[in-house]
């Protein structure tokens, strides 16, 4: 009884839901979030944009995709350094999945309708560390572009 009257005075902290695997998607869905915030605003455009892309690569319904992306939002916070949720990335999929993975970054990046340097640096570091060419980065980008604009 003692230890429950206890827990009512600890930190709220204590109560937020665990921090999400770094797995495969979720690492995915961080990098996502990652480059939405790089150019230090996280706009609408950009979160209704992550929750679409995560909804269709995992088969999510609408509320499991912005489920996934808060606990997405959570892992961006908490580590730190971006090149270990590109090295899950790294380990956990293959060539195709490479290029599908900076074609949503891409997406995100031009979801507000500008491309900031920030954004595009962070873009240049996932590209090398999966081991992506330039010349295909480049498809991916004007490619997403593209779709933007017909979507």
């Amino acid at each position: 009884m003692f230890e429950r009257i206890l827990t009512l005075f600890s930190p709220v902290s204590s109560y937020r839901t665990p921090l999400p695997e770094a797995d495969a998607k979720h690492a995915l869905g961080a990098l996502l979030v990652r480059v939405a915030q790089a150019d230090k605003a996280y706009l609408f455009q950009e979160v209704e944009r992550i929750d679409r892309i995560l909804a269709k690569r995992f088969n999510l319904n609408p509320l499991e995709a912005a489920k996934m992306r808060a606990g997405c939002e959570r892992l961006s916070e908490e580590m730190p350094e971006t090149e270990a949720l590109i090295a899950v990335l790294h380990d956990a999929i293959d060539v195709k999945e490479r290029e599908a993975t900076l074609f949503a970054l891409w997406q995100v990046v031009f979801s507000d309708g500008q491309l900031h340097e920030t954004e595009d640096d962070l873009v240049a570091l996932v590209r090398a560390t999966l081991g992506v060419s330039p010349e295909v980065c480049e498809r991916l980008r004007r490619d997403a572009l593209a779709s933007l604009g017909n979507a």
